[in-house]
């Protein structure tokens, strides 16, 4: 099935069917409230990818569509106390930014229907029982990052094939750490390396660490999943340059400011598909009709502009296996 056969099909309404949904209405505009775990600056990529897959459905914000943000700025204990906010507020349904955001409205919300976009297994977390029947009254959209996580350690050794000492970076209040340090852990015992974990989850934390890596702490640094980190993406590329730390994240974004390498799942697109069934229960179809959608498609960036500064000599082998290679 072609691209546009697949978005007519998952869409079922016309942009004029909206028009009259709303006009039944009244003039009130229906309600999305959006729950993120960090600021609102960091998700604005995302949520412009969601508001495209809401159009597909033919709801546009400020037209037929309002919008209610809620944002814990990376205070992860607060989600429980924002989520029945927005529940208060009788918004239409909710967008859960990440898994964090997701597992609080799951916890003391069971009436209004939710949509997550996330970077881990919904299954694994909790979140839904499984993927064709998630049940209840949450669905959404998942990209693989948890699951790449040793991956990233596996591409960084191979940039760093003498290298034996790693760190991986966590941030101790995400529920994705445990898994995330699990995962690579197992991975390091596999290739042979020692790996040693650090937790940030406060900007000087993250500062304090980076030091230490920089001063002979590991030869390389695999960042772990998490919304925090996502949020100073760009801020933790330059970081790894300027203290010459050979790192790697999971988005392109990370490699561009000057990180080494980046390897993960497509974010936006999770917020995209997460739009579209955002649309379809707007327009009446229940959460757990919609089964979990799991884009598998992954992306490997690396920069040679940064390992060439870092004085790496990049296998050949490795570029050509890049999805893009910066210079």
């Amino acid at each position: 099935m072609r691209r546009r056969e697949f978005i007519e099909v998952i869409v079922g309404a016309t942009s004029a069917t909206v028009w009259q949904l709303c006009a039944q209405a009244g003039d009130a505009l229906p309600v999305i409230g959006v729950l993120g775990t960090s600021g609102a600056t960091d998700y604005n990529p995302m949520i412009a990818a969601f508001r495209k897959g809401l159009s597909e459905a033919g709801y546009v914000e400020g037209k037929s569509v309002s919008f209610d943000y809620v944002w814990a700025d990376n205070q992860y204990n607060r989600l429980p106390e924002l989520a029945s906010e927005l529940v208060r507020h009788r918004v239409r349904l909710i967008l859960a930014a990440a898994t964090p955001a997701a597992l609080a409205l799951r916890s003391i919300n069971t009436t209004v229907p939710v949509v997550f976009a996330i970077g881990g297994d919904p299954v694994k977390t909790g979140l839904v029982s499984t993927l064709n029947m998630p049940g209840g009254n949450i669905t959404g959209a998942a990209h693989i990052n948890v699951e790449t996580a040793p991956k990233r350690l596996e591409l960084l050794h191979e940039l760093l094939p003498t290298k034996q000492n790693f760190g991986l970076l966590t941030n101790p209040r995400s529920p994705l750490t445990a898994s995330v340090e699990t995962t690579v852990k197992a991975a390091a015992d596999s290739l042979g390396l020692k790996l040693t974990i650090h937790h940030a989850s406060t900007d000087e934390e993250i500062d304090a660490l980076f030091k230490q890596v920089a001063d002979g702490g590991e030869d390389g640094l695999v960042i772990g999943t998490d919304p925090f980190f996502t949020s100073r993406v760009a801020e933790l590329g330059a970081k790894s340059l300027r203290l010459k730390v050979p790192a790697i994240y999971q988005y392109r974004d990370f490699a561009a400011a000057g990180g080494t390498m980046s390897y993960g799942g497509d974010i936006k697109q999770s917020y995209y598909l997460a739009g579209i069934y955002a649309g379809r229960i707007l327009q009446g179809a229940k959460p757990s009709d919609l089964p979990v959608q799991l884009s598998t498609r992954v992306e490997f960036f690396i920069n040679l502009r940064n390992t060439k500064a870092l004085g790496i000599d990049t296998p050949n082998a490795l570029v050509g296996r890049a999805d893009e290679v910066i210079e």
